[in-house]
């Protein structure tokens, strides 16, 4: 039995798991759903929120366990399982990104996008509030960019739970090193048709930081919707 901590990223919740969260169960492992603070049914305000605040949450739960975990982050989560590895490397078996970020030492996630040229690629989805709080979504770029592969249902529904994603964590750069997150394996799940993070830019992250492990999904950027069966048998494969 495993024990596997699953990270929601921007604008979503741990609500966005409901689908995996019964599938690797019924295989026999302990799941855990995290509401990072701000999202899903944690009100903590906009402007309390940072890196910090995301990754003590996380250590939290890590903290409890006394198993080592296999940590996912999707999206905007592979900054935060990055830094909290830095923190909890003896805690995690493996960390697993989900068409996620993944920064090098000093980078932020908005830094992430300068490493390559997207050119008509480059996502249209968001866009920074006036008073630079929140980032928000283009309402007519929300389903191309995240939920392409999805029913209108399962799309209508998702986007009645998003929430505006604090602007502070995703524009503060990870601090961490080769001697304790990079203790720890790494395996990257790509999305070929992703348009939030397009599969130029994951590649080009792995590429500058290599996983032990990369597997291809011919999916949108919400494979926990579109293709969970799937993702549930890639995750239960590194179990």
């Amino acid at each position: 039995m495993s024990t596997f901590v699953l990270v929601h990223g921007s604008w979503h919740g741990a609500w966005c798991w409901e689908r995996i969260v019964p599938m690797l169960e019924e295989a026999g492992h302990r799941v855990i759903a995290v509401d990072l603070p701000g999202h899903g049914i944690d009100h903590t305000p906009l402007t309390e929120v940072n890196l910090k605040s995301y990754t003590d949450c996380l250590s939290a739960v890590l903290d409890k366990e006394s198993e080592k975990v296999i940590l996912i982050g999707h999206s905007m989560a592979g900054v935060v399982i990055s830094q909290t590895a830095e923190y909890f490397p003896e805690k995690i078996e493996k960390l697993v990104y989900l068409c996620a970020f993944l920064p090098d030492n000093g980078q932020s996630l908005f830094d992430a996008f300068g490493i390559v040229d997207l050119g008509d690629d480059a996502p249209t989805a968001v866009y920074i509030d006036e008073a630079q709080t929140y980032i928000g979504l283009n309402d007519e770029a929300i389903y191309s960019h995240f939920y392409a592969d999805c029913s209108e249902e399962d799309f209508q529904y998702a986007k009645s739970k998003l929430v505006k994603e604090p602007l502070i964590p995703s524009v503060t750069p990870v601090q961490v090193t080769e001697e304790r997150f990079g203790s720890v394996p790494r395996v990257y799940i790509e999305g070929l048709r992703d348009k939030a993070i397009p599969i130029k830019l994951q590649r080009a992250m792995y590429a500058k930081m290599p996983c032990e492990q990369v597997i291809t999904m011919d999916t949108d950027h919400s494979s926990f919707y579109s293709h969970p069966e799937e993702l549930s048998v890639n995750l239960l494969s590194l179990a």
